[in-house]
């Protein structure tokens, strides 16, 4: 009980810092107006800490989410997942596909009032394309030939051959030149007090304790009807949980035991509404393919057959996910149905292990090569229980066949930054968030190893980068789901990663808010359409 009081105190104090006063409002009943009323602030709970608010470096969940409500894209997904205007007021496919044209809506202006122009995306490709900017996205950008900016509102790229991705990769947050012109994107203020286009406009950020937005009265899709949007850095779950239940956190993904034993007690389920839907991504056991131990094939898929996923499906996830089998979640197309997930098989997986030269030659429980045990460390996030506990699982499973296991918990930002960045890891249990267009050029290609990108387990397979090329070089998508079910089969077979589970997301959202939904692209995606009615309200500003 102690616990719980501070972690209600230690909310409340944050938001009267922040200017925030609770309103006796909220302590009325559910408000009858029907329409939408200004105010509020939505409160939301981060495992981890942004390492960054320049979108284009932003490789963690954490950063992005900041992100995503302070800069836009050309394009963005509507509910439907269709491509849709997001800065472009319209564009027009050129040239069999080669060239796309770009028409900026009118009016547009960064936070600080500047117009928005062409010569911004046009300074976002050169950033992109800098070879000393670390970022993980410019492969879906070499594959421009030119850019040219026709007028302050229209802008002309050419492509060097089809690129399948190319409408959808303007996705990509645009950054304003007036700011970063000459600035070196590592080092910059702008990492830290960041100016985009978005929704909300950044406040402040307090280290290791909350980023704060507030609404952009000038947004150019009509101005969000909360006042402000809180990202407090929570980074352990169970206090994530004691804060929803005091009320100090709004908006929060739920681990599988909370979302179905922890949140039935009638008081949470009044203040709370919980929704449960697969998400697009999956959990996975990464090796360091630098490391001898895990350059032999075989002994990535001993470790495979070695770890029972239904145990950690039913066992962790209390049933709420499903095993994965590659690259691909079973929604998207990509995915390859034909690829079936190994059976849990410790005997066969000792056979491969021996077939590799693994044998517990001094008797003492721990398979041993060339007088070196089989033994590693392995690495996940702070906070995140249910890493934590499929860590213990895998632990105990690989002991069984006589492969030590440690497990190292680290703070999130440290492991980024200090580990997988700087390549320090010898096992590492991650998850991928993956984007509705399923080209995963930028995970899995040899060329995509340096520092900041995303293939940080150093993977190269030839045929490999021959799929990825031909999945993202074509517009015929028989062709693309033909490249992508074979790379699905390729992966599963080589185990550069063990393929743990596809888990479902389980946000819980406070029920003052209405407006909120769920759809294919998860809930949040119509975050300027939610609203508290003014009887059900709990913050306001102070002056």
């Amino acid at each position: 009980m102690a616990r719980r009081r501070s972690s209600l105190a230690f909310g409340l104090t944050a938001f009267l810092l922040a200017g925030l006063s609770p309103s006796l409002a909220s302590l009325l009943p559910p408000s009858q107006e029907p329409a939408p009323s200004y105010g509020d602030a939505l409160i939301s709970a981060s495992l981890g800490e942004p390492s960054t608010l320049v979108p284009i470096l932003a490789s963690d969940s954490a950063s992005a989410e900041v992100c995503s409500l302070l800069f836009n894209g050309l394009v963005k997904y509507d509910v439907d997942l269709r491509v849709t205007g997001d800065l472009a007021e319209r564009w027009e496919i050129l040239d069999g596909g080669l060239t796309i044209e770009f028409t900026l809506k009118k009016g547009i202006r960064w936070h600080d009032g500047h117009p928005l122009t062409t010569r911004d995306v046009a300074f976002t490709y050169e950033k992109l394309m800098d070879p000393a900017v670390p970022t993980p996205y410019r492969g879906d950008f070499e594959r421009i030939a030119g850019l040219t900016v026709i007028d302050d509102r229209t802008i002309r790229v050419r492509y060097k051959e089809p690129f399948a991705p190319a409408l959808s990769s303007w996705g990509m947050s645009i950054l304003p030149e007036h700011l970063l012109k000459g600035q070196d994107l590592l080092t910059t203020a702008f990492k830290e007090n960041p100016v985009g286009t978005g929704p909300f406009k950044f406040r402040r950020w307090i280290r290791g304790d909350r980023v704060e937005l507030s609404a952009n009265d000038d947004y150019f899709e009509g101005r969000p009807y909360l006042d402000h949007c809180f990202f407090r850095v929570i980074p352990d779950a169970s206090t994530i949980f004691l804060e929803l239940q005091a009320q100090g956190v709004d908006w929060a993904s739920l681990t599988p035991l909370q979302f179905a034993r922890m949140s039935q007690a009638p008081a949470f389920e009044r203040s709370f509404r919980k929704f449960r839907f697969p998400s697009f991504g999956y959990t996975y056991l990464g090796y360091n393919l630098q490391d001898p131990k895990f350059q032999d094939r075989r002994v990535r898929q001993a470790i495979n057959l070695a770890i029972d996923k239904s145990e950690i499906i039913q066992g962790v996830l209390l049933g709420l996910g499903r095993e994965a089998t590659g690259p691909f979640p079973p929604e998207s197309w990509a995915c390859n149905p034909e690829v079936q997930p190994a059976p849990f098989d410790p005997s066969y997986a000792r056979a491969l292990l021996a077939e590799a030269g693994w044998s517990d030659k001094d008797g003492d429980g721990v398979l041993d090569r060339a007088g070196q045990p089989f033994e590693f460390t392995l690495l996940t996030n702070q906070g995140n229980l249910t890493r934590e506990l499929t860590a213990q699982i895998i632990q105990r499973r690989l002991k069984e066949i006589g492969v030590r296991v440690k497990i190292r918990i680290l703070e999130w930002s440290s492991l980024l930054k200090e580990f997988i960045d700087k390549r320090r890891f010898e096992a590492i249990l991650l998850g991928w968030a993956l984007s509705r267009e399923p080209d995963p050029f930028d995970i899995w290609h040899s060329s995509k190893t340096k520092p900041g990108e995303f293939n940080f387990i150093g993977y190269r397979d030839p045929r490999v980068d021959e799929l990825l090329i031909k999945g993202r070089t074509t517009y015929d998508e028989a062709s693309r789901r033909k490249a992508y079910h074979e790379l699905h089969r390729i992966l599963y077979e080589d185990q550069p990663v063990c393929f743990l589970f596809v888990p479902d997301a389980l946000p819980a959202v406070h029920r003052r808010f209405e407006g909120v939904e769920v759809s294919p692209l998860g809930v949040g995606h119509n975050l300027i359409h939610w609203y508290a009615p003014r009887a059900r309200q709990r913050f306001r500003l102070e002056p």
